[in-house]
């Protein structure tokens, strides 16, 4: 790479719908936030000439343009698509948030990828998020390389980072990440700091001198070949030991030289294969330049060394009953299958869906099935409908430029797509099918809401089910022993801007208030109550008199109801409203509104009169016996307690079991995980940890993740108990 000459469309350029999937390349930048990704892609988009010297669409608007959410928090929260044209290929270029909240979009990204940018700031270095991201990219075989960027800081030093990446990505096989150019400096500054202007390439072993704006190729001199030969020598060993020619590295061991156009195809295959990582160094063009520096390497790069779509293969698919489909990887001729990668909403157009086709060709106006997508415990209902969809589009900042059809391997957005959500499958209405849905980050922050006014109130329950259908990272729950409504999210971050897209895009604002935990109720020993409803008000009285004893029982026993009268005392026909006016009673709690849970209640005696008595008399009866009965017992409060379970690195282990033990936790144990990580078990009281997934990420800078399941109720401590009846009281 590195010796050719490249052409770009202009400034009028505009990258179109591909014409064959050899045509295509996909490719998604990850990297921690501030690390430069959308500011590369605004330099790639400038050299290939989709965007002018001011940084402007012919149109209007940026490459950037994209979200007024994204202006006000200044930094990107969601994924976005820049398509450009360079040496004929389509590039897709897709930009994620890199802060941890908005991960789903990362994930999203990935997944309509074939190839990723990893980019790294010189100043900042690898943080562990990014790490994680690598290794789950190495899962599968992604063919990754890493951009280093803000070369031009004080402290920057390309070189050094280099090692860096090659420690933190190269696992056991450093010599897999190398760099395929060194920077070319100029004369130190008066601050000591000698500005990078242009590139030597290692392999062409030519100068690529940017200072004038654009690109321009020279001869190195004398004083540069001894930067070059160690490098150049260490990055061609590094191709060999990955070639596919098994004879190669005996032949360079020998003395033979290897030609370089050899190398150059070694090293695309290598890239493709995902087994070797390149290392390459960006900036942004300074003013009035038409290239930034190292952006033509960068564009080489994804055009010659990237895998098209027909390498990547297609996700499983099944039919919607479940029954495997096999598929021809990318075929333009295939059934359709493609899959909505991001969805959302228009203030004019509508919902837009940015859709990725894996097989066949997707048409405007076309009929589509819509399938999916396996989210439902997150308050998002699965699909099985026929849909028509609108026109299709590719966007570029906020402008969508139309298309008729978009090829297996493209990418594009489609209009009016009305029931279709993030992760659902689209397909041929006489051939529907299914694809695998992608791993999706659980939730985990819980914010209550609650309508602002009663205009708001009436606007919230749509406002919410738009506001799901667009982040499938996202749970909606509306707690039937809280009543409250909440939004699990992924950090706090990630709920600002669910509360800003409630106000802003849907026109709801709502109110923030502590979130409750499903607590419980139980007698901590045995009670006895009676209950006496007697009224006499002319006419019909009512007359009730009910005699209950109640005992504790198991955790998980709920309610069992006894039926011990003898001689009549209650009718029969009465002892089924004891028992109705009981339960009601229990389901509103006894002592700080808490359902009853997990006692025996004995029905022992009662009296009834031939005239005023009825079955609502028995249940008000009923329900004044429990009371009583409470009154003069010990009521325990129940708390919720969660399974936890804790991926950390090991630096990070006792950090984390110290946390958990000051939250009442219980830590069960601990075991070893790959990569010098570490799961830590343990079971928490739910109360304790509502903003775990806050403090975690702060404890261990990002790197940890945690899961938890609901294990059971039991007694929470009497002083906490004591609290938390208190504020009830406070609270009626």
């Amino acid at each position: 790479m590195g010796d050719k000459a490249h052409t770009h469309p202009g400034a009028a350029g505009r990258a179109q719908a591909a014409g064959h999937p050899t045509s295509v390349r996909n490719v998604v930048l990850v990297g921690h936030s501030g690390s430069g990704k959308t500011t590369l892609v605004e330099a790639l988009a400038l050299t290939a000439g989709a965007v002018n010297r001011a940084g402007r669409v012919e149109d209007g608007g940026t490459v950037s343009d994209y979200d007024d959410i994204e202006h006000r928090q200044q930094r990107s929260v969601q994924l976005s698509l820049v398509p450009l044209e360079w040496d004929g290929i389509k590039v897709n270029l897709l930009d994620t948030p890199g802060y941890a909240d908005f991960v789903g979009e990362l994930r999203a990204g990935l997944r309509a990828a074939d190839a990723a940018l990893f980019v790294v700031s010189a100043s900042d270095g690898v943080d562990g998020s990014t790490r994680m991201v690598w290794d789950e990219c190495a899962a599968v075989g992604m063919p990754r390389a890493i951009v280093v960027t803000h070369l031009e800081a004080a402290r920057a030093d390309f070189e050094e980072m280099t090692r860096i990446c090659a420690e933190a990505f190269g696992g056991d096989d450093p010599d897999a990440v190398l760099p395929l150019y060194l920077p070319l400096r100029g004369p130190e500054g008066h601050e000591g700091h000698a500005p990078v202007h242009g590139l030597i390439g290692l392999l062409s072993q030519k100068l690529f001198d940017y200072s004038g704006g654009e690109r321009k190729e020279s001869e190195p001199g004398e004083e540069q070949l001894p930067l070059i030969e160690e490098a150049r020598g260490r990055l061609i060993e590094g191709i060999i030991a990955e070639s596919e020619d098994e004879t190669l590295m005996d032949r360079y061991l020998g003395g033979e030289q290897v030609d370089v156009r050899t190398l150059i195809e070694d090293l695309e295959r290598a890239v493709a294969r995902g087994v070797f990582f390149p290392v390459l160094a960006a900036a942004p063009a300074t003013d009035g330049a038409r290239q930034g520096l190292g952006t033509v390497e960068v564009l080489e790069l994804i055009t010659r060394g990237f895998p098209t779509p027909l390498e990547h293969g297609t996700p499983s698919v099944t039919t919607v009953d479940g029954r495997p489909r096999e598929l021809e990887p990318c075929d333009p001729d295939a059934p359709l299958v493609a899959e909505v990668v991001k969805t959302s909403s228009d203030p004019y157009v509508g919902r837009i869906s940015l859709v990725r086709v894996f097989s066949g060709t997707l048409r405007a106006d076309q009929t589509v099935h819509v399938s999916g997508h396996g989210l439902a415990d997150r308050g998002h209902e699965d699909h099985d409908v026929d849909e028509r969809i609108g026109a299709l589009s590719t966007p570029f900042g906020k402008q969508q430029r139309p298309v008729s059809h978009v090829i297996a391997g493209d990418l594009a957005c489609v209009a009016k797509l009305s029931r279709a959500e993030t992760g659902d499958t689209l397909s041929a209405k006489d051939d529907p099918l299914l694809m695998e849905p992608w791993e999706m980050p659980d939730p985990l922050l819980p914010l209550a809401i609650q309508a602002h006014s009663k205009p708001d109130e009436d606007k919230l329950s749509q406002g919410l089910a738009r506001l799901v259908a667009e982040d499938p990272t996202m749970r909606l729950e509306q707690n039937q022993d809280t009543h409250q409504v909440v939004l699990w999210c992924l950090g706090e971050a990630h709920a600002d801007v669910a509360l800003e897209r409630l106000r802003s895009r849907y026109g709801v604002q709502v109110d923030v208030v502590p979130h409750r935990v499903s607590l419980r109720e139980t007698f901590g020993g045995r009670a006895a109550g009676r209950g006496r409803h007697v009224k006499q008000s002319g006419g019909h009285g009512q007359f009730a008199i009910c005699e209950i004893e109640v005992e504790p029982l198991p955790n998980g026993s709920g309610i069992e109801f006894v039926d011990k009268v003898v001689g009549g005392a209650v009718p029969r026909q009465f002892i089924p409203s004891v028992e109705k006016g009981v339960r009601a009673q229990a389901a509103k709690g006894v002592a700080a509104g808490h359902p009853l849970v997990d006692v025996r209640v004995t029905l022992l005696d009662g009296k009834a009169h031939s005239v005023d008595s009825s079955d609502a008399a028995f249940q008000t009866a009923g329900a004044l016996a429990l009371r009583e009965a409470a009154s003069d017992a010990r009521i325990h409060l129940l708390e919720p307690v969660a399974e936890v379970s804790v991926l950390v690195g090991d630096d990070y282990v006792g950090a984390v079991m110290s946390d958990l033990s000051g939250r009442r936790g219980r830590v069960l144990g601990t075991e070893q995980s790959a990569g010098g990580r570490t799961v830590v078990k343990a079971e928490v009281p739910e109360i304790e940890i509502g903003r775990y997934a806050v403090d975690l990420r702060s404890l261990s800078h990002g790197t940890a993740r945690f899961s938890r399941r609901y294990a059971r109720h039991e007694p929470m401590p009497p002083q906490v108990a004591e609290r938390v009846k208190e504020e009830a009281r406070k609270a009626a």
